[in-house]
């Protein structure tokens, strides 16, 4: 197995002495992945990324990068790409300026900043667009700018910082999607912050996701939705419904808990003891509706409250186990009748899909 290019060893920050932005950190990025920092606010995923990049000085532990440790060299000196929210162009130069200046500073020959510059913006899809200004520029042109400048001086690591969070829903869904192909095309290495759950599942290879200071997970896409670590990655990762219960029988196989009204449901193992309190944690699409619920594990009547039209699917709020606020969701098909509120409807759920964590 290749060694990481990037490894944090026993990484902790403090800026008050007191309190742990990021608390004894480790974690190795490996050469060429996309990962990214998934977590809410003051989390610790902007300050790890702040103290690779170098603007952000540990409070203790080891910060590696193909093998040397740079915790004491200044940002200029990481050879690290950086994009930013806020772009950080310079608004009084041109595009073909903002993306010389890395090289310039690295003394790259005139003639060959000219041609890197023109590869540069046919690569971010912005060719002829060199002699205008930010302030010309819309704010997905200025991002494909950013990052453009980001990747000219050929960096094996690149850092972004919620570079997509000031654009509008269209157009950060169309960047993810351009930033991934850059990712495979260019083989680099990509350090990514985000609170987005959507954005990380669209974009990563593997996801960290952050809480107080700490990893709560590290996985692909797929282990962090399916397989959540814990009930608090299984309720910021996606849509979720929480189900508060007992554990009234273990098992190998499945194992049952009772909720507050005498409901009784399977879930998969949690290796937790009979008479344990634990949530539950049930995504809404895996909830079947009507005929879809025959033969699974878990099955009861539930009445329909609300029904709210998405377009591809709609979503179902329900009463159910003495709560009026479990959350399924119902894929549109053709011809199909959306049941109305006030309707009693069956649904059923497999065991697997019931997820039970210590309450």
């Amino acid at each position: 197995m290749n060694a990481p290019l990037v490894r944090f060893r026993g990484v902790s920050k403090t800026f008050d002495g007191r309190v742990s932005a990021v608390a004894s950190l480790d974690l190795d990025i490996m050469r060429g992945e996309f990962l990214t920092l998934l977590g809410p606010s003051g989390s610790g995923k902007t300050t790890t990324l702040m103290m690779l990049a170098g603007f952000e000085d540990p409070s203790a532990g080891a910060i590696e990068l193909d093998g040397r440790r740079i915790e004491s060299l200044p940002p200029h000196r990481r050879g690290i790409g950086v994009v930013f929210q806020n772009y950080a162009l310079f608004p009084h130069m041109t595009v073909a300026r903002n993306l010389a200046f890395p090289l310039s500073v690295r003394g790259v020959p005139r003639r060959e900043v000219a041609e890197r510059v023109d590869a540069a913006l046919a690569l971010v899809r912005l060719p002829g667009f060199g002699e205008r200004r930010p302030a010309e520029l819309s704010g997905g042109q200025q991002q494909r700018v950013a990052l453009a400048r980001a990747l000219i001086f050929r960096p094996e690591l690149v850092l972004m910082d919620e570079p997509l969070g000031a654009l509008d829903k269209q157009l950060r869904e169309e960047l993810q999607m351009e930033i991934r192909h850059l990712h495979r095309q260019l083989g680099v290495t990509v350090v990514y912050v985000t609170h987005d759950q959507s954005e990380a599942l669209t974009m990563s290879d593997r996801i960290a996701v952050f809480d107080a200071g700490r990893i709560r997970q590290l996985g692909t896409p797929a282990e962090v939705y399916e397989a959540p670590a814990d009930a608090f990655v299984a309720g910021f990762v996606g849509e979720n419904n929480r189900l508060h219960g007992v554990v009234e029988e273990p098992g190998a196989e499945t194992s049952r808990v009772r909720l507050p009204d005498g409901t009784r449901l399977l879930a998969a193992p949690c290796g937790l003891p009979a008479g344990r309190p634990v949530v539950l944690s049930l995504r809404p699409e895996r909830i079947a509706i009507g005929p879809a619920a025959a033969g699974l594990a878990n099955q009861a009547e539930a009445r329909l409250e609300e029904v709210v039209y998405l377009g591809d699917h709609s979503r179902l709020r329900l009463a159910f186990a003495g709560r009026d606020d479990l959350l399924a969701k119902l894929p549109r098909q053709e011809g199909a009748l959306v049941p109305q509120p006030g309707q009693a409807l069956r649904i059923g759920f497999p065991a697997a899909a019931l997820r039970a964590f210590p309450d």
